[in-house]
């Protein structure tokens, strides 16, 4: 706490109290009761009113001249002299703090042009900036700048006067600023905290003052954002979507990019207004990709890491392709004894789980293509395939029905194996046998009674005949399968089929069977 300050009583001539306005502001000065001033006796033995308030533009009268009263106006702002409540000193009836001489001793002037403007205009941390003075009027005596919004002590950086270049640092002086003799203020290696107003205020020779003020905004050098996601696999028209853009700093603006590029305008809709959270609800498969976000000011600009976003859907338009053809819904003719591959395609994320089936029986294939090999009539019928996605826990289907091509309907017989071994099994596999077929009969030799070896009824059961050794069984697609082979087995066999519309075919085979070794 500054000490109480005891100066004598000027003399102020009535020519130089302007009324009171609202230019400047008030200052108040508390005088000596009359016996105080019986004490120490001064020109003019008036006694003025205990308190008076007044409004200056200029002090004549005071002690001293003019000279001696700026050298002791400095003296007291920048160096306030003690005064001790003890035996034989002044009492120290008036009574000024720092602050008081700052708004009263310093007279303020209505026609200040003083400009400050920061250089560079845009300072980052740790730049080195000058507050640029500008419009100062000649026969300056001191000045004193603030960091803050009103001529405070408190605020006070630094005093500066001029004639001896001699500098007092003030309570809100940091240890970066030093006043030019021009009156700018430099300051090393700006913190964030230097951001705000600043005040400048000059005294001439005429001991008027004026003031002139200033703003700096200090920018901070940006840290790298990062991209922050409630999830980042989702599923489409079901899930919401909502992204963070994280930074330690207060950045002027914020920008999203999808990609690499600038986020579409569909997209921006859902951006919080101040543009640090995007959110859509409903996410769709379009909006899957890299995100990043990016923070700048006039000083900095830093970019996000991509955060990659997964968006699940389907399976969509499920079908079955022949060699890149689409083949769903129809029906695919193939030569007898060919292969063929089926291909199962889907638009699905991720790629689905497939299940084959054959006439609504599910085969032991977990692949996306079928493959179907030397085909015949029992591999005619209807192939189907199931994709399921397990992540939208939705499926789909196609179908295709396969038939053999219309060159395979003659029929022919065909031993499996080719060639049987004495105490073998072998099938006479029938090929393109007839599908109205109503009976048909297998006969070792010629097709006569007392060779018939069985015959199939239209019931499905198949009944023997006079030649049936007991180890011949048919089959419902014309076939005969003969069981621990011997060489008396080795001959000529004949098939007869019987339309449902009457019509009669014969066909024959040679069986050779060889004998063991």
């Amino acid at each position: 706490m500054v000490a109480p300050i005891h100066i004598p009583r000027p003399q102020i001539p009535s020519d130089s109290i302007p009324p009171n306005s609202g230019d400047l502001p008030p200052f108040q000065t508390t005088w000596p009761s009359q016996a105080q001033w019986q004490k120490e006796p001064s020109p003019n033995q008036e006694t003025p009113p205990t308190t008076t308030t007044h409004r200056y533009h200029r002090l004549r009268g005071w002690p001293g001249g003019k000279d001696g009263l700026g050298l002791l106006l400095l003296l007291l702002l920048l160096a306030p002299p003690q005064c001790e409540g003890t035996a034989g000193a002044c009492p120290c009836p008036t009574t000024y703090s720092p602050l008081s001489l700052s708004l009263s001793a310093w007279i303020l002037s209505t026609a200040a042009e003083i400009s400050i403007t920061p250089e560079p205009a845009q300072p980052g941390e740790g730049d080195n900036v000058t507050l640029v003075v500008r419009g100062l009027p000649g026969e300056l005596l001191a000045y004193n700048w603030y960091a803050g919004p009103t001529l405070s002590l408190t605020f006070l950086v630094s005093s500066y006067i001029v004639s001896t270049g001699d500098e007092t640092p003030g309570p809100a002086h940091t240890g970066r600023e030093a006043v030019r003799p021009d009156a700018s203020l430099d300051i090393q290696g700006v913190l964030l905290q230097h951001a705000g107003t600043y005040i400048l205020q000059t005294l001439n020779r005429q001991f008027q003052t004026e003031v002139g003020y200033g703003h700096m905004q200090v920018y901070e050098i940006l840290a790298q954002p990062t991209v922050v996601a409630n999830d980042t696999a989702l599923v489409e028209r079901r899930d919401t979507l909502r992204l963070m853009c994280l930074s330690p700093g207060a950045a002027a603006e914020v920008r999203w990019f999808f990609n690499g590029d600038s986020l579409p305008v569909a997209v921006r809709l859902g951006l919080s207004p101040d543009g640090r959270v995007l959110t859509r609800h409903g996410v769709r498969r379009e909006e899957a990709g890299a995100y990043q976000c990016e923070v700048s000011n006039p000083v900095s600009v830093s970019r996000s890491e991509p955060l990659n976003l997964t968006v699940y859907f389907g399976p969509e338009r499920v079908a079955i392709l022949q060699d890149s053809t689409t083949r769903t819904g129809c029906t695919i003719r193939v030569d007898f004894n060919t292969s063929l591959t089926l291909w199962c395609v889907s638009r699905s994320c991720p790629e689905p789980e497939y299940v084959w089936a054959f006439n609504g029986r599910a085969l032991k294939n977990s692949q996306d293509h079928l493959n179907i090999s030397n085909m015949s009539a029992s591999q005619e019928g209807t192939y189907t395939c199931i994709a399921k996605n397990s992540k939208t826990l939705l499926s789909g289907s196609a179908s295709v029905v396969v038939k053999l091509s219309a060159a395979a309907v003659a029929m022919m017989i065909v031993p499996v194996p080719t060639k049987p071994m004495e105490g073998q099994d072998v099938t006479l596999t029938v090929q393109g046998y007839p599908k109205d077929l109503l009976v048909y009969a297998w006969y070792r030799g010629p097709a006569s009674e007392p060779n018939r070896l069985l015959s199939q009824l239209p019931s499905g059961n198949w009944i023997a005949g006079p030649a049936h050794t007991g180890r011949e069984v048919g089959f419902a697609n014309c076939s005969l399968l003969v069981q621990k082979l011997n060489l008396t087995d080795t001959g000529r066999y004949t098939l007869k089929t019987v339309t449902l519309q009457g019509k009669t075919d014969t066909l024959e085979v040679e069986l050779q069977v060889a004998p063991l070794a």
